[in-house]
């Protein structure tokens, strides 16, 4: 997967979307705003709506491969970047129930700045077409399931993310707690440790070498390296000087050379401009936890490239970091992360060196983070430039705390542009191989990069995968990589030229598949049946499906009932709706009772999900401003530096609704969001309401 910065402009405004390529080339919008009437008044607004989980992150399976992907610039505020190291960690997959990471991975280091580079997106037809017009051809919910609403009140407008500090995401640890960060201090360790870490207190060096140092290891100073005179100092204490400057300025290396007759240890950088070296082995102590945990806070970037940028910085592969859960990007996200071996006072150094990230809450403990180990996250999402009276406000929230919204999987499950996730995943489980080839690579309506576009112009022409491979810049993308495995084991071989692609991304399509099912399903079921749960319905009792009967499904309560994601290892409800799961995978030539396939990978096992999610700590307030910029969420690190809470108005030009909820994990907050507001996520729905509002 990889991203592109998109800018769109017209008279009097200028819209940037960030779009994420996702498997068979489908286009998920990194929204720089998202816009839920179609306004939008600054920069910092977009067409498309973008989606957030409420878990924003996958939980395991059994394995973990590497995963890297470049850094985009603008992180450093002192510190420089350079190439990450080549191998590093893959989030690992969720079961069917829970979801499918996107995995990102680096291949080619000459790809890097073709990657970054930005380029118009461009529609089936060329260059000329609007944005509007290209996402014109992508999904939207009834493409994908979502049909049903639960509460019986009035819809309203109101804009999600006009600025992401309007989205603010706060994990809930397992045990309960909500992860804030508060605190900026290095953990005092006690002095057996620190003889060990600190061999010298550097009493040697004055307070203007270590100014030197310090600015060297920041790429301060213009000399390139700090000479220490030692002419008169005897070996020990020279061995210790090494030392000392090597531990306590990382990334700086040290040797002894003769200058004009004198002794002189001089300081410079290990290789080249790469900041912040590891530590040498020997210097963690023995009765400190291997595991430096800390939460971190992150702004308009997802975890994934903020692991990338601390493991670059750190100069440590990805893989020896660990958490809980993937935040999204187009948010304020705070979240617990747990390193091996990399000491709190390296990590809070990075504060010093990058922009829109906080690091602090460090502790020493023996164990690493696993995916899924979390309780679900809190949300702080302000709707601004709200149209409804404080009465369909209320009735709204009233609604989704009391009652919750159905617990569909979210558009981004699905991708954006007219060839969605899910045909791929059918095409898979149909064992249909020549299909998922043509499906990821065939020519397709709708907005992609230029170079993509004629990449599969070039195939659908010659059906010849190097001449095809030849026109994309960045090979990493799924059609590259499915592209440059036909090259290698040609077209009779695509089951194992489609293994090329990264595990999880091809993990993604057939969860997808199982997602559409479990969507068309509970439409069908809540339209059916309404909220009540009813003679055939399945309840989880012990972690086995139960099947109601009429006696039990009147005590029992909607919020317990669960539909299955289709799989060997499932049952179904065994009144008609359950049935229909037989009917639905028939038409798409699909046996419901074998759905093991040939190559284990691709195998459905199935799983439960429940219909309804409540959410906890539900709370709201209609908010009134002047300016469409002042800040309306006061976040963890405003509250540190002490700056001042936003100001709400008593009167103002405009309203907005400031909401919290807590979700627990493998729910999407913009379902939650769409059952307040009773409007359409996808981004084509949002787009034709933008160009809408601006006629």
């Amino acid at each position: 997967m990889f991203r592109a910065a998109l800018r769109f402009t017209g008279p009097g405004w200028t819209r940037t979307v960030t779009h994420c390529l996702h498997p068979a080339g489908s286009w998920h919008s990194h929204n720089q705003s998202t816009n839920i009437t179609g306004f939008y008044s600054n920069q910092k607004t977009s067409p498309a709506f973008q989606q957030f989980s409420s878990r924003d992150s996958f939980a395991p399976m059994e394995d973990k491969e590497p995963l890297t992907e470049p850094i985009h610039i603008g992180e450093k505020r002192t510190c420089p970047e350079e190439d990450s190291e080549p191998s590093a960690k893959r989030a690992r997959v969720q079961d069917e129930a829970n979801g499918s990471h996107v995995t990102k991975t680096k291949e080619e280091d000459e790809e890097l700045e073709a990657d970054e580079e930005e380029e118009p997106l461009v529609g089936e037809d060329g260059e000329g077409e609007s944005f509007a017009d290209m996402m014109k051809h992508g999904l939207s919910e009834v493409d994908v399931g979502i049909h049903k609403f639960v509460s019986d009140h009035k819809g309203f407008s109101g804009i999600l993310k006009e600025r992401y500090s309007d989205f603010v995401v706060h994990e809930i640890s397992k045990e309960g707690k909500i992860v804030r960060l508060d605190d900026l201090s290095v953990p005092v360790e006690t002095e057996e440790a620190s003889v060990e870490v600190e061999p010298t207190d550097c009493q040697a060096l004055t307070e203007e070498q270590k100014q030197q140092l310090a600015d060297l290891q920041l790429f301060k100073n213009k000399e390139g390296n700090v000479a220490i005179e030692v002419e008169n100092d005897s070996k020990e204490k020279r061995t210790l000087l090494h030392k000392a400057v090597k531990t306590l300025y990382p990334g700086l290396e040290t040797k002894t050379e003769e200058r004009e007759g004198k002794k002189f240890i001089v300081a410079y950088h290990a290789a080249g401009k790469k900041a912040l070296a590891a530590p040498r082995k020997h210097s963690w102590p023995k009765n400190r936890g291997s595991f430096c945990h800390f939460v971190l806070y992150k702004e308009n970037k997802d975890t994934m490239d903020a692991i990338n940028v601390l493991s670059r910085f750190l100069r440590v592969r990805p893989n020896v970091f660990s958490y809980m859960g993937t935040k999204d990007k187009r948010a304020i996200t705070v979240q617990e992360i747990a390193v091996l071996k990399i000491s709190a006072e390296r990590l809070s150094h990075l504060n010093k060196c990058l922009m829109n990230f906080k690091l602090g809450n460090f502790s020493y403990k023996k164990h690493p983070l696993k995916l899924g180990e979390l309780q679900g996250n809190h949300f702080t999402v302000v709707l601004r430039n709200v149209s409804c009276s404080d009465e369909q406000v209320e009735q709204a929230m009233m609604s989704l705390r009391d009652t919750g919204f159905i617990n569909y999987y979210g558009m981004q499950r699905f991708g954006t542009t007219a060839v969605p996730t899910h045909q791929v995943g059918r095409a898979i489980l149909q064992n249909n191989w020549t299909e998922v080839m043509d499906l990821i690579l065939k020519p397709r309506p709708g907005a992609e990069k230029g170079y993509l576009v004629k990449c599969r112009e070039e195939w659908a022409q010659t059906q010849d995968p190097e001449a095809a491979l030849k026109k994309l810049p960045v090979k990493r993308c799924v059609e590259g990589q499915l592209l440059r495995g036909l090259s290698m084991y040609g077209k009779k071989n695509i089951i194992t030229a489609f293994g090329l692609i990264p595990r999880n991304n091809r993990l993604m399509y057939i969860h997808s598949y199982q997602s559409f099912v479990w969507n068309t399903m509970v439409s069908r079921r809540v339209e059916a049946y309404g909220l009540k749960a009813v003679e055939g319905d399945l309840v989880l009792r012990g972690g086995t499906a139960h099947v109601l009967t009429a006696e039990e499904a009147e005590k029992q309560s909607i919020h317990d009932v669960v539909m299955p994601l289709p799989g060997f290892d499932v049952i179904y409800p065994t009144h008609e709706v359950g049935k229909g799961y037989r009917d639905l995978l028939t038409v798409d030539n699909l046996d419901i009772d074998n759905l093991r396939h040939k190559v284990r990978d691709y195998s459905l096992a199935g799983a439960y999900r429940r219909i309804l999610i409540r959410p906890s700590d539900v709370s709201w307030e209609v908010i009134q401003y002047d300016d469409p910029k002042v800040p309306l969420i006061y976040t963890d690190v405003e509250k540190l530096e002490n700056k001042s809470l936003p100001v709400y108005l008593k009167e103002g030009k405009y309203r907005a609704l400031k909401m919290e909820f807590s979700l627990p994990p493998s729910t999407y907050a913009t379902m939650a969001i769409r059952e307040v507001l009773k409007m359409d996520t996808s981004i084509k729905n949002q787009t034709q309401l933008n160009t809408v509002w601006l006629n």
